[in-house]
């Protein structure tokens, strides 16, 4: 019994950004870390408080802001509680300067709201990875918190500079964090749209595979069974010639098909289905004498014409040639109405040129020119950056020709060949 899971991918098109794995149970010891930091962050802004009483106010002003790099394993965790213990300590340190003996201009007041900085980072964090509500009030409640307490600690022009600088400092955080969100949502949305195109060109890659693969094949089975039932009393001879056709043809069809199978599984099958791949190669242009010999079976002769040095090709472009002239000859046994089609293969210096013409009737309105094989042709040849010309002739009938470049050849030494 298989139990081996499978994924549905997500349907072409779709926006939706792919899942995000969760993540997995915190470590040992890390939750108990994370509340021991803000346990040493208070501890800390009490002696801050207490212990450095005659230090000035920007010494307390950055001893909190350094303190609270504690508060980063609770930040994680509980960000909108990381920014309450972080604005209480903040608080905590302003009103905790000794007022005696010091005016409110003096040297023990400059710089003591420096530690709102560390909650204006905090505040940014919130803004970047929380929902929208949440960080409203979060902004919303550190706003209020900071303009309350430097209109309590700070008097006159200082008051206004402080505040002024306050507004400024939460503004350039929540700047960062909306940034870092849209960076992180473009983000999402652009593997969102990756993966939606990866599936559509894989769907349409399969398409035109079983297409070009099936549609061939069935014609000619379909020919010849007509073919056997008529003659089957008069001349059994030829009737058994069209079941061994049509015999040969399914088999055909049927090692193709399992062949796009087994790609299709070879992420799950590993290297069983590798090799059972290797030992089913896909078909290029060295089978094209079989494939004129199946479509003579069919009633249209193939008069095949190869110029130009034969060489290896790319295993796409071998590929794409072979599907094309396939294609095409499908066409001319469904739709030509003549039997005889001629085919030509031309091996260029810079690029590989693939003819086919009939002398049938052409394209009709319910002919090849407008089924899903020209269509696939055109993606082939597009795939490959070549071009493709498909039309009725002056003189009568159809030509397709295909122009794909080819890439430079390689000297191989004749011990490797």
């Amino acid at each position: 019994m298989d139990t081996t899971a499978t994924t549905t991918p997500p349907p072409a098109g779709s926006t939706s950004p792919p899942p995000s794995r969760r993540p997995g149970p915190p470590l040992p010891g890390t939750t108990v870390a994370a509340w021991a930091g803000a346990v040493l962050y208070l501890l800390a802004v009490g002696l801050l408080v207490g212990g450095a009483s005659q230090a000035s106010g920007t010494v307390h002003g950055v001893g909190a802001m350094l303190s609270v790099c504690l508060l980063v394993g609770l930040l994680r965790r509980r960000p909108l509680l990381t920014l309450a213990t972080a604005l209480l300590g903040s608080t905590l340190v302003v009103a905790g300067m000794p007022t005696s003996d010091a005016s409110p201009l003096s040297a023990s007041y400059q710089g003591q709201f420096l530690s709102f900085l560390a909650v204006d980072a905090v505040l940014g964090f919130i803004v970047a990875t929380c929902t929208r509500r949440a960080s409203i009030v979060a902004v919303a409640v550190s706003c209020v918190i900071q303009l309350l307490v430097v209109g309590g600690f700070a008097h006159g022009n200082d008051m206004t500079v402080n505040a002024v600088i306050a507004v400024l400092a939460m503004a350039a955080s929540c700047t960062v964090g909306l940034l870092s969100r849209e960076r992180r949502e473009h983000a999402v949305a652009l593997r969102s749209q990756e993966v939606a195109e990866a599936v559509t060109a894989e769907r349409l890659r399969i398409a035109r595979e079983l297409h070009d693969m099936v549609a061939h094949s069935i014609g000619i089975i379909a020919i010849q069974a007509g073919v056997g039932s008529r003659v089957i009393e008069t001349q059994p001879a030829e009737a058994r010639e069209a079941l061994r056709a049509i015999e040969a043809t399914s088999r055909e069809t049927l090692s193709g098909l399992r062949r796009t199978l087994v790609a299709l599984r070879q992420a799950d099958s590993g290297a069983a289905g590798t090799a059972q791949a290797s030992r089913a190669p896909s078909p290029g242009l060295a089978d094209l004498e079989r494939l004129a010999a199946a479509t003579a079976d069919a009633g249209v002769q193939v008069d095949l014409h190869l110029s130009g040095e034969r060489r290896p090709l790319p295993a796409d472009i071998d590929l794409s040639a072979y599907r094309i002239v396939q294609e095409a000859l499908t066409n001319v046994v469904r739709h030509a109405g003549t039997g005889h089609c001629r085919v030509s293969i031309d091996y260029g210096d810079g690029e590989l040129s693939v003819e086919i013409v009939d002398d049938g009737r052409g394209a009709t309105a319910s002919g090849s020119a407008h089924g899903f094989g020209l269509v696939g042709m055109r993606e082939r040849v597009g795939l490959l950056h070549g071009r493709l010309s498909a039309g009725t002739r002056p003189e009568g009938g159809f030509r397709v020709a295909a122009l794909v470049p080819l890439p430079a050849p390689v000297a191989v030494p004749a011990a490797a060949r």
